[in-house]
């Protein structure tokens, strides 16, 4: 294993934070929207003939005609509808912060 000076190696755990943070706000700002609009969970709802759907179809078959509250189906909706909250794009900051850190910490 490579020995760096301190400084160096507080340096690159910091930029692989940010890299992680940026990462994942990325993901939840653009892929995350894109991603559901493109399964079918859009604003005016779930569009016909697509896989959310199915997903709905498949979900109400399941649980005597109805789409559970809090199930993958109605959170995806949600999503959806009304965009990815502040509340998600903050844990998901989180979590690419902590992950960008692991993989630095592993790389060094």
């Amino acid at each position: 294993m490579i020995e760096y000076p301190m400084g160096l190696t507080t340096a690159l755990g910091l930029a692989g934070s940010a890299m992680g943070t940026a990462i994942a706000l990325g993901l939840t700002a653009a892929v995350m929207p894109t991603a559901l609009h493109m399964m079918g969970f859009t604003k005016a709802g779930i569009a016909a003939g697509s896989l959310a759907a199915r997903m709905m179809s498949l979900a109400a078959r399941v649980n005597n005609g109805r789409v559970a509250a809090g199930s993958l189906v109605a959170m995806a909706q949600s999503l959806g509808a009304a965009g990815v909250p502040a509340a998600v794009k903050t844990a998901m900051s989180a979590v690419g912060c902590l992950f960008g850190s692991f993989i630095m910490s592993v790389l060094l």
